[in-house]
């Protein structure tokens, strides 16, 4: 039945692409109306990453010129923060390089700015790799809000993408944090290569996971990377992607994150009318995004608003 209904939906993608993307944004304002969810990150640890997913600057096994650095200190990490909270954001997640955390000094320095960061009036998140149960329970108690980590394409498409750990170990560590009592996001990159079915099958693996939030990222090839010679995703190809998303979680919040204006160029704002309800605003892990000035203007523009 399931297949049957994909199916069904990837036809209707095919054939009548804008009155699925306007059905998406029906969906979307029922479900959300105006609000945007906002979030922002901050790389807190950079590069040496010893796995060697094939779109990644930061991976060790790759030649991309991205920054390598430590864990920041901790008043660089509530500095950034506050920064995007006078921004009108209330999402901040803290982001770190490489397969887990790497010790239990470095858990409990990230467990310490969990709290700090919280304290400054955020709902915070983290990235921080494949984690125990024992270590997500221990962010859960410091304060942490929600955890994030991408299952990135379809279990069909991930060998292609990632040799050094499998697609279950990803779902293992979303089962942890959602034991653990956290909110999980999840979602994955599109453009690498993987066709339209391939999307409907990790949304269909994330709503059986029961993720909270599902950030959409379109591929920016990076020189130095596997993937660095690859075309960009078109716009209406963006556009059809995220509203595919929203059909098959209706009800789950979909952020569009890395590489949305690249890829979507002059319909870059039309982002929610094809189902998506939240951006990540600010600068990515390794690039520049766009402006808050410019994101709270066209927000404001369409009439729409931030959460607060």
């Amino acid at each position: 039945m399931i297949k049957m209904q994909i199916s069904n939906l990837l036809k209707e993608l095919e054939e009548k692409p804008w009155e699925f993307i306007r059905e998406a944004g029906r969906i979307r304002e029922e479900n959300f109306g105006p609000g945007v969810d906002a979030c922002s990150i901050i790389n807190a640890r950079s590069g040496n990453c010893p796995e060697d997913c094939a779109f990644c600057a930061q991976s060790a096994h790759h030649t991309a010129q991205a920054r390598a650095y430590p864990l920041l200190p901790e008043d660089e990490v509530i500095r950034a923060a506050k920064r995007v909270f006078d921004k009108g954001v209330r999402r901040f997640c803290i982001v770190t390089s490489g397969r887990t955390i790497s010790s239990e000094a470095e858990l409990s320095a990230i467990a310490r700015m969990v709290g700090k960061v919280r304290e400054t009036g955020f709902k915070p998140c983290a990235t921080l790799g494949a984690l125990s149960l024992s270590q997500l329970r221990t962010l859960k108690g410091a304060g942490l809000h929600r955890y994030h980590h991408n299952l990135e394409t379809s279990r069909s498409f991930f060998p292609g993408i990632c040799s050094t750990h499998t697609y279950d170990e990803r779902i293992e560590t979303l089962s942890a944090a959602r034991e653990a009592g956290l909110s999980i996001c999840s979602g994955g990159i599109f453009g690498m290569g993987e066709g339209m079915p391939d999307r409907a099958e990790m949304a269909l693996e994330l709503a059986r996971l029961g993720v909270d939030s599902v950030p959409v990222n379109f591929l920016m090839p990076i020189p130095g990377t596997p993937l660095g010679d690859a075309d960009f995703i078109t716009p209406l190809e963006a556009l059809k992607s995220i509203a595919l998303v929203r059909h098959i979680l209706p009800g789950k919040e979909i952020r569009v994150c890395g590489g949305r204006l690249t890829a979507l160029r002059d319909l870059h704002p039309m982002v929610f009318m094809a189902g998506a309800n939240g951006l990540l605003m600010g600068d990515y892990l390794t690039t520049s995004g766009r402006s808050f000035e410019d994101d709270l203007r066209m927000i404001n523009d369409l009439g729409m608003r931030l959460h607060a």
